[in-house]
């Protein structure tokens, strides 16, 4: 039986399972026509994820939400796989990193990026998570100066998760004057997107040219206050 993923693609969180299934030779389906903002509002899915957020996954034994929770069932379906490595050591390495890049990568690029795309309101703060990213990515251009893969000598969902979280980034926001400073991260994602089995899933990624403007937040439309009555009521005559 395969796994059912709800989500729609293009979607980064979606194609840390999808990548990891590629690997470990896990059978998963994304669910056909997924609309965001439809389908995860519908009693079905708030049965999966009461919070309504995307990614989840649909298995045998229940359902997962949290995309690195999912990505990393997927990659333990099948034991006989590198992607958490092949000792205690790789293990927490491997988990380290996953940390690494949702706390200090991926949570900074939202910070950047989403209020500019008009998801937030945008505060000067906004700009800082920039200078955070940046002290994040030079952290991580010292480890791959001598390194190819984030642990060990091959893919393991530590590099799936980074990879995911760097795409939307440097598709979105890191243009090639802000990571120039950082080769080995180029160097490290460029070798990445490649990778058949990434490919396969995130298809042609281009980097950003510019950073995108700052967009106003849509405010949802308030509903309208009932009409007053013209005709007021005549007081009452005493009798």
């Amino acid at each position: 039986m395969a796994l059912i993923l709800h989500a729609g693609n293009p979607n980064k969180n979606a194609w840390k399972a999808l990548i990891a299934a590629e690997y470990s030779g896990v059978k998963v389906e994304l669910v056909k026509d997924f609309q965001m903002g439809v389908s995860n509002k519908t009693p079905e899915f708030l049965k999966m994820n009461p919070m309504g957020k995307v990614p989840v996954l649909e298995t045998p034994d229940g359902t997962v939400f949290e995309s690195n929770a999912i990505a990393r069932y997927v990659a333990r379906v099948k034991p006989d796989n590198s992607l958490f490595g092949s000792s205690l050591i790789d293990y927490a390495h491997i988990e380290q990193w996953i940390d690494f890049a949702s706390l200090e990568i991926d949570a900074n690029i939202a910070r950047w990026l989403y209020p500019r795309m008009g998801f937030a309101i945008y505060l000067p703060p906004a700009e800082e998570a920039a200078i955070a990213l940046k002290r994040a990515l030079g952290a991580l251009n010292t480890h791959l100066v001598s390194n190819t893969y984030l642990v060990g000598h091959s893919v393991t969902l530590a590099d799936i998760i980074m990879t995911c979280n760097l795409a939307l980034g440097f598709n979105r926001i890191l243009t090639k004057s802000f990571t120039t400073e950082f080769p080995h991260v180029e160097r490290y994602f460029w070798t990445m997107i490649n990778q058949p089995n990434f490919s396969k899933i995130l298809g042609e990624l281009k980097q950003a040219d510019s950073v995108p403007p700052v967009q106003s937040v849509k405010k949802p439309a308030q509903p309208k206050e009932p009409a007053k009555s013209k005709v007021q009521d005549e007081p009452k005559k005493e009798a």
